[in-house]
């Protein structure tokens, strides 16, 4: 049974190594890269999302500091 389970291991190892040599793989490795539009719109909205919570904080703390 463990020779048996070794064998697949090995075949699918093998069929692994086979798919990532393939033309295919190569093509499309090169296209999971962002674009500079994508990182400053990305890197924009973390700013944004950042200060939008700091104003909310804000406002938080001066309405708990009226309550007392």
């Amino acid at each position: 049974m463990l020779e048996r389970t070794a064998v697949t291991m090995l075949g699918l190892c093998a069929l692994l190594g086979a798919h990532l040599r393939t033309e295919g793989h190569r093509r499309r490795v090169g296209e999971r890269g962002y674009s500079t539009e994508m990182v400053v719109v990305t890197a924009a909205l973390v700013v944004l999302a950042i200060a939008a919570t700091a104003v909310i904080a804000i406002f938080v703390m001066k309405k708990a500091n009226g309550l007392q």
